[in-house]
């Protein structure tokens, strides 16, 4: 009898095992994409304290590897010794090129971390930054309701845990300030998130690559008046900051500052030395670019960053070049409305991917502007999650190659053009259907 029960139970097991196996692969399924809201909302800080972890063992395992960091100390060292002059102050890699915000920031790190030389303490605070950055990414990444399957591709990147820990970059700094103010102009705090901005921009000029989707967001959320007011925002407090540079040697200050014509070295591109070195640093080249930069924003613009407006885009610049507002009254709060978190997401993120994929050169370190971004804008495109995992591996991959070889810029450059390519072919609205989050919108 006691056999005869062992073989009933091993036989109802045997039938209640398949089942059971695909309830756990449908649950997971839900989790990973935003429909079962309980766990799913667990996916985000679970992954979160996972890279905290991570961070903890790059440091504790992983040698610090020196390359700006001292320069800008010796930088900043003669900035504290009174020195104002931009042509003047130099470091061990070349003349300070970056704006005043840069200067202040690190001349803080110096006191702290006793003029520098407190590398394991530079490298605890830039752990800090690169979390606080990630809490800040995986905030927009949730009011814009992108599903956490997508959030697994936010930590599990070499090279940017390489640049904010092992580095010590300024890109870091200039990182963090961009993303907080997509979360603010996300919030519709609109004046913060300005101010926010034009600091970021004064850390590092790389922030210009996304001034075309910040002058439109304003101009939609604000309205046309106070988009100019946020503009002068962004004037005067970079006029502020570099008073001190300014009164010594203003022409010096900007030529450096904010130098648009500098000759990179091919030697450490990452993104077009399979074109060959004639051709990278030929004028003509440069020309191309610049012209196909313009021309791809241009299309976004028309086609896209402009559709809340529901105009034309003839009638929009006409007025604006007029010096008038291209809406009345009833018109900009209607448009107002249109700026959601989606919205902001997409339009920042789309002008930095395509001033990256045009950029004529991009070292290492630019990785951190693109990390955090492509896996959204995959995901906005309506590519499948297959697409999604394989083009932001290649990515990795290849800013993992040290130096840099024509095959991993080829493929640098080939998974900046798919990214920007699928966002360019996909609808305005975020994916729905199956295998997507699905999460009702709010209108803030």
């Amino acid at each position: 009898m006691r056999r005869l029960i062992d073989k009933i139970t091993t036989f109802i097991m045997a039938e209640k095992e398949p089942g059971m196996i695909a309830e756990a692969i449908q649950l997971a399924f839900d989790v990973a994409n935003g429909r079962n809201r309980t766990l799913s909302r667990l996916v985000p800080p679970c992954l979160f304290l996972l890279d905290a972890l991570l961070c903890v063992i790059v440091i504790w395992k992983v040698p610090y590897t020196e390359i700006d960091w001292k320069a800008y100390m010796e930088q900043v060292e003669q900035f504290v010794g009174g020195e104002r002059d931009y042509t003047v102050i130099k470091g061990g890699t070349g003349p300070l090129v970056y704006p005043a915000a840069h200067v202040y920031l690190y001349t803080g790190l110096y006191y702290i971390t006793d003029q520098g030389h407190d590398i394991f303490l530079a490298q605890q605070l830039f752990t800090g930054l690169y979390m606080a950055t990630l809490a800040v990414v995986m905030a927009c990444y949730w009011r814009a309701k992108v599903p956490p399957y997508v959030f697994l591709l936010l930590i599990l990147s070499k090279r940017l845990h390489s640049i904010f820990i092992l580095r010590c970059f300024n890109d870091c700094f200039a990182v963090f300030f961009l993303w907080l103010t997509i979360y603010l102009f996300q919030r519709r705090a609109w004046t913060l998130g300005t101010v926010v901005y034009t600091w970021g921009l004064g850390v590092k000029m790389s922030l210009l690559l996304v001034l075309p989707a910040v002058g439109v967001i304003l101009l939609l959320g604000r309205g046309f008046t106070g988009s100019l007011q946020l503009a002068a925002i962004i004037a005067q407090v970079q006029f502020v900051i570099a008073i001190p540079f300014l009164r010594e040697n203003a022409q010096g200050y900007l030529a450096r500052a904010f130098e648009l014509s500098r000759q990179f070295f091919f030697k450490w591109t990452v993104n077009w030395r399979f074109i060959g070195e004639d051709i990278f640093l030929s004028q003509p080249f440069a020309l191309g670019l610049l012209t196909m930069h313009a021309s791809v924003l241009v299309c976004f613009i028309v086609n896209k960053w402009l559709k809340p407006a529901r105009k034309p885009w003839s009638s929009i610049l006409a007025p604006i070049l007029r010096f008038s507002s291209p809406f009345n009254p009833q018109e900009e709060r209607q448009v107002s409305v249109q700026i959601t978190p989606e919205y902001v997401l997409t339009t920042m993120l789309s002008a930095n991917v395509i001033g990256l994929l045009f950029a004529r050169s991009l070292h290492y370190q630019f990785y951190s502007y693109l990390a955090w971004s492509t896996p959204y804008l995959l995901w906005r495109s309506g590519a499948h999650p297959l697409v999604q995992y394989v083009i932001w591996a290649l990515q990795e991959w290849a800013w993992n190659v040290f130096p840099s070889t024509n095959v991993s810029s080829g493929v640098v450059v080939a998974s900046l053009a798919a990214t920007v390519a699928l966002v360019a072919a996909s609808g305005e609205q975020a994916p729905t259907s199956s295998g997507y989050a699905s999460r009702e919108r709010k209108v803030e």
